[in-house]
């Protein structure tokens, strides 16, 4: 497959299909961001990667995994604390995110053996995407994509009215976990494409943009993952045309998509 193996050899192709693999999944997952008001929490899971990170190399366990692993924990912790009432779920959330990430940068400032390339873990280095990355990038994609297909409805459902979701039988909690371990999988292979400081943005932008234009959930799924593919692809061609850094901007990119759709519908509706 020599077109194949010449295509993966550059970094640039490898860049961007690994960028379209994110924002394959970050569209339908940013959707359900958009409608159930989680941006903070995904800050708060996205600020938990460092410290996934120096555990990962703290018990010599892949880096990925041992994001997804953080994540989860994370997520489960926040649950379980947000039921006590003892703090407002924005105070929790704060604390957790910025703790998570100051221990995270404490941690691998113990390990001066391991070098550590601390502004491509924050902003992204997707640039030095490798064909194991593109594996871990679209396996994890592939199951996301896959528990979507199975559990739509109810996650559907459970973002509506969670109580009418509940007397219709739908198991709410356990979505809410599968929900979670999808975030903490975007987070996990996200990290080369925006580092771990603008996950949350290639999640919500897109997102934002296409709730604009749709006039049902599946359609702005649908516009979110178009919008997504043009914030990487945008950012990316920036990036080699002015030697800017990639993950900050393909977010720009989407920021820039995201003034003129609003921009364009208001002038519309004036």
């Amino acid at each position: 497959m020599p077109i194949i193996d010449a295509v993966l050899g550059d970094f640039f192709w490898r860049a961007l299909i690994g960028g379209l693999g994110v924002a394959l999944v970050a569209g339908p997952l940013g959707c359900f961001v958009v409608w159930r008001r989680m941006a903070y929490f995904g800050d708060t899971l996205a600020h938990s990667a460092l410290l996934g990170i120096a555990l990962s190399f703290l018990i010599s366990v892949p880096v990925n995994l041992g994001v997804i692993i953080t994540c989860v924990v994370l997520a489960v912790a926040l649950v379980l604390f947000s039921r006590s009432k003892t703090l407002a779920t924005d105070t929790l959330l704060g604390i957790l995110a910025h703790s998570a990430l100051a221990i995270g940068l404490v941690t691998l400032s113990f390990m001066p053996d391991i070098r550590v390339d601390l502004t491509g873990l924050l902003f992204g280095d997707l640039l030095a995407m490798s064909r194991h990355d593109l594996l871990w990038i679209y396996g994890g994609a592939a199951l996301i994509l896959g528990l979507l297909t199975v559990l739509w409805r109810g996650l559907l459902m459970s973002t509506i009215h969670e109580e009418l979701a509940r007397v219709e039988g739908v198991p709410v909690e356990r979505l809410r976990l599968a929900l979670m371990l999808m975030f903490s999988i975007v987070i996990a292979v996200a990290m080369k494409i925006v580092g771990v400081l603008l996950i949350t943005a290639l999640l919500i932008i897109p997102a934002a943009t296409a709730r604009r234009l749709a006039n049902n959930p599946e359609h702005m799924v649908g516009l979110a993952i178009v919008f997504g593919f043009i914030a990487v692809s945008g950012g990316l061609t920036l990036s080699w045309h002015f030697d800017t850094p990639a993950g900050p901007s393909v977010v720009v990119t989407a920021f820039s998509v995201f003034l003129l759709i609003y921009g364009s519908a208001r002038q519309a509706q004036s």
